[in-house]
């Protein structure tokens, strides 16, 4: 979705688009990148959990909180600048579509005038 964007970004008239965009798609890269990499840890801390100690238990409880915490500012991120991929999206769909092939200019015809020459 983020790629599909910045891709999108770099084909727009500029008319269409607005300064802040690149940056905001950069905060969104940037916490994703950080949310994945909380995720892998979280993954890591249930699995040296005691036996036994599951959704529920104090333990996990308070593992849980502390993930929660730590991806919060992140979460914060998306929350304040994810609408700009759904921007992007308008601003492709309102630019003006190029064609996918180059266009060809149209052939005329040899026929005419060709059976009366040299007669």
């Amino acid at each position: 979705m983020l790629a599909t964007a910045r891709l999108q970004l770099q084909h727009l008239p500029a008319h269409l688009t607005r300064d802040s965009w690149p940056g905001q798609l950069t905060i969104l890269e940037e916490a994703l990148s950080h949310l994945d990499a909380l995720d892998a840890r979280w993954q890591e801390t249930r699995a040296q959990l005691p036996e036994g100690t599951g959704p529920g238990s104090a333990a996990y409880v308070d593992a849980l909180d502390a993930h929660h915490a730590e991806c919060w500012s992140y979460l914060d991120d998306w929350a304040c600048h994810g609408r700009v991929v759904l921007d992007i999206q308008a601003a492709a769909r309102r630019a003006p579509s190029r064609p996918k092939r180059p266009q060809l200019p149209a052939l005329t015809s040899r026929r005419s005038g060709h059976g009366a020459r040299g007669r």
